[in-house]
């Protein structure tokens, strides 16, 4: 692994000052610490077989009701623990994804952790590659749609909802690219084209990954609002205009930016609100206009 591959990194510089001021939990604690706050909701945590992983999930214990399930998809994690060492466990510290999940006020919704995350070190396939330049490579793309299906007949749902936080926005939209079961695709400062997030922080590119960018044409008809947080140097606004700026005038993306938020400081407090709007907003795409 090669320093200049994440050298600088904001959001690394950021985790690294957090641990150093209030101590690194461990990936039992991080596990712990997620237990708790589902559990605090009334979910708890499965383990799901998906092709080439285990992927750990969330989900509640009374499955709502309704045909649309709405699933959650994780960012990156704890991915590197220092600028050219890549972690041992890529359980997230901060787990904005599963916090956004559990104030869904909707129902009917489950949350999808990236590979090998929350999982054992020894568990399949549990190579370093994966939370870093293969993090959005064919296969994690293909578990997750293995898991998609069982969570799916789980709560007995037959269209999705998928909700992406940061690089989890990358796997949300290439699920969404090549699924037809998508009612809509949401993302909270989420990196869509990561070429342009590499260049941007002046790393090298993420070999092994696949790009939401290349499958515009897939992505047109479905509908998407993108949050960008106005303070976030991680995944910052111009990156998410950008992406949507790749897609024809009349089927471009919204993208919402939102006063005084950061990548990971405190889009859990005001979900409620925006996941209401993001909804309002693709359901009135799909009304004809004059209606």
């Amino acid at each position: 692994m090669s320093v200049e591959r994440l050298f600088l990194l904001p959001v690394l510089s950021a985790i690294l000052a957090l641990a150093a001021c209030a101590g690194l939990p461990t990936p039992a604690e991080r596990v712990g610490n997620a237990d708790a706050l589902a559990a605090g909701q009334g979910w708890h945590r499965l383990v799901l077989a998906a092709g080439a992983f285990d992927l750990t999930a969330f989900v509640p214990d009374r499955p709502g009701a309704g045909e649309v399930l709405t699933v959650y998809i994780e960012g990156d994690g704890f991915a590197w623990a220092s600028a050219s060492q890549p972690s041992l466990d890529p359980t997230p510290i901060h787990p904005v994804g599963l916090e956004l999940a559990l104030r869904d006020p909707r129902g009917n919704a489950a949350y999808l952790a990236r590979p090998c995350q929350y999982l054992p070190a020894q568990s399949r396939n549990c190579d370093s590659d994966y939370w870093t330049d293969r993090r959005f490579a064919p296969e994690v793309v293909a578990a997750s749609g293995v898991a998609l299906d069982a969570l799916k007949a789980r709560a007995g749902a037959r269209r999705l909802v998928l909700v992406g936080y940061s690089g989890g926005a990358a796997v949300a939209a290439l699920l969404a690219a090549r699924r037809g079961d998508v009612d809509a695709l949401i993302t909270v400062a989420g990196n869509l084209d990561h070429q342009a997030w590499t260049s941007f922080h002046q790393v090298r590119p993420l070999v092994g990954s696949l790009d939401p960018t290349a499958y515009v044409a897939q992505l047109q008809a479905v509908p998407q609002v993108h949050y960008a947080g106005e303070r976030d140097t991680v995944v910052p606004p111009a990156l998410l205009r950008g992406y949507a700026a790749r897609f024809p005038a009349a089927q471009r993306p919204r993208v919402r930016v939102v006063a005084g938020q950061e990548h990971l400081c405190c889009w859990a407090e005001q979900w409620p609100t925006l996941i209401r709007e993001a909804i309002q907003d693709i359901d009135a795409e799909r009304i004809p206009a004059g209606k």
